[in-house]
Order: structure tokens, then sequence, then C-alpha cells
């Protein structure tokens, strides 16, 4: 897939968000005080949402990600994404659903721990 075309589609996936996604961006990390960007391009995968400032990364997982095939292409795509010194969270869907707060805790303790340096040093 060319630049273009991944823009293109992952400006696609912003209109199309899963209700998960939907519910973490609009109740969560949209008014986050550390910047986070959602579908964004990073080599050749689209992640669900970045936060540069904390190199993370968070995805949402549905059932595909359970399969076997899911599963070796989620190892391959984090360990590609982590050459690039990102952190890669992941939280399966109805963690989003039925722990909406625990599941916002971890993001926000991950940002608060690796942030603090930057926070404080000039």
């Amino acid at each position: 897939m060319t630049n273009r075309q991944q823009l293109s589609h992952a400006r696609q996936l912003r209109r199309v968000m899963t209700a998960e996604e939907r519910r973490l961006w609009y109740c969560f990390l949209r008014y986050y005080p550390v910047k986070f960007y959602k579908q964004r391009p990073i080599d050749k995968y689209i992640v669900d949402f970045y936060c540069p400032t904390a190199h993370l990364i968070i995805e949402l997982d549905g059932s595909q990600h359970y399969a076997p095939a899911g599963q070796q292409y989620d190892a391959v795509r984090s360990a590609c994404l982590q050459r690039y010194g990102l952190y890669v969270m992941r939280f399966a869907n109805p963690d989003v659903n039925q722990k909406f707060n625990c599941v916002c805790e971890q993001i926000d303790t991950y940002i608060k721990e690796h942030t603090a340096n930057q926070r404080h040093n000039p």
C-alpha cells in the first residue's frame, strides 16, 4: 500500500470507528491532556490510537485477534512497532465495554509514568 493509499485508508477508518474505539476516543482520549491521534499510519500499519509524547500505541482487539492467524499477525506487527521504540498496549473489546474505568486507569498510569521526566526537565 502506498503512503497515499495508507492515508486515505486511515481517514476512512477514522470515520467508521468501532463502538469501542468511539467510546475510548470520545469518553477519554479526545480530551486527555497529552495529545493522542486516532487511526495513525506508522510504518506499514495503521494503529488505533497513538500518543507520541509517551511513545504509546493503544490497540483495541476484536474477536479476530484471538484466532491463531490474528495472534501471529499481531505479534509481527507489535515487533515492528517496538523497533521504533513504541510500547503497544492491547485491550480486548469486552474490557472496553465492561471495565472501561480500568482500561482508562491503565492508560493514564502508563502515560504519567512515561512522561514524568519530560514534564520536569526543560
